[in-house]
């Protein structure tokens, strides 16, 4: 599937999304903006605004967001968070540090009080951070926008806060109340198409899907749940932008190379050519360096893993990229290398 390319001083990914010849493979991390990074540190300390009041306002979004341009990445992503149009659902998560809600929702009842999203009406910050970004950025790189897959999001409403440590009552809530949990999943869905929607309207240049808990699903639950609405979401997305499913883990491929994503981002355990040539040339790839190295290793394990991953990816259809997000522990010294490393290699080196 071919997009049309925006006029862009810098359209290395949006090359590699169409299988066009670049002249090296573009590179961008997940959370690059923010957490690793001292200046990000610096300035949310000079602020003294929580994560929620950064999220929700436009000047430190836009600020923060354009950071990682300094070292030298090829796409920026918007600084926000995948919990925030849960808010005018009346879902309203804190950070205590961590996300927590203080009603779980867990009960048809709860389900109900869920309220539809305008997004327009109700989450303009988010296009107002979008133009911003834009503004300043005029043309240099592409603006990536992003929204939580409903299944993570409804395991952030069932547990009441972050369900990776333990996925229990999100799973015992899909299998004891199927009907419930798909009400639930059906509005997540509805919201997701038209908040994404609005990002592509704003002007970013292509859209993420994070399933981030995607390797915490069960199969036959993530084919009952996860996979219709992946595909509901970028059939009604079109081909307004590119789209990328990140599904944490990649468990399941066969069903991720279905959902007519334009790009699929992977986890380090799947082989950059499967999707390559299971997608027959439909679909780029994304990934997939382990971020536990950029969090371990050295500088030097950090370019030998980003180089081995690029011979993977053989040089055309792929966007460099991590497994997951940047871990809070990495050293900034080790994610400059690794765009570095990306912007240095050349095949045979």
């Amino acid at each position: 599937m071919t997009h049309p390319v925006p006029p862009l001083d810098n359209d290395l990914l949006l090359r590699a999304i169409n299988h066009e010849p670049v002249p090296r493979v573009p590179v961008w991390m997940m959370r690059q903006a923010g957490r690793t990074d001292p200046e990000y540190l610096a300035y949310k300390d000079a602020t003294g605004l929580t994560l929620h009041e950064l999220f929700r306002s436009p000047e430190h979004a836009v600020a923060i967001s354009l950071l990682p341009r300094r070292i030298g990445v090829d796409a920026i992503i918007l600084y926000q968070d995948i919990l925030t149009p849960l808010t005018p659902m009346g879902a309203d998560f804190h950070f205590r540090p961590g996300p927590v809600l203080e009603g779980p929702v867990r009960s048809a009842a709860a389900v109900d009080r869920l309220r539809p999203v305008d997004p327009a009406a109700t989450l303009g910050f988010v296009a107002t951070s979008i133009h911003g970004v834009l503004d300043e950025l005029q043309g240099a790189l592409p603006l990536l926008g992003f929204a939580g897959a409903p299944f993570t999001l409804a395991a952030f409403l069932v547990a009441g806060h972050s369900p990776m440590s333990d996925m229990g009552p999100v799973l015992a809530m899909a299998r004891e109340q199927p009907a419930v949990f798909g009400r639930l999943l059906d509005k997540l869905t509805a919201m997701t198409i038209d908040y994404l929607s609005l990002q592509q309207e704003a002007g970013v240049h292509a859209v993420q899907l994070f399933e981030s808990v995607g390797d915490l699903i069960p199969r036959d639950l993530y084919e009952r749940f996860a996979q219709p609405s992946h595909e509901r979401i970028l059939a009604a997305l079109g081909r307004r932008t590119p789209t990328i499913l990140f599904v944490k883990g990649s468990p399941f491929l066969e069903l991720m190379l279905r959902t007519g994503a334009s790009v699929l981002s992977v986890g380090h355990e799947t082989p950059l050519r499967a999707v390559l040539e299971g997608s027959a040339g439909r679909m780029a790839v994304q990934g997939n360096v382990d971020n536990q190295i950029l969090a371990r290793g050295t500088p030097e394990d950090v370019e030998a893993a980003v180089h081995a991953c690029l011979r993977a990816g053989g040089g055309r259809g792929h966007i460099l990229n991590l497994n997951h997000g940047l871990l809070k522990d990495s050293p900034f010294a080790n994610v400059q290398r690794f765009v570095q490393a990306a912007r240095s290699y050349r095949p045979g080196g």
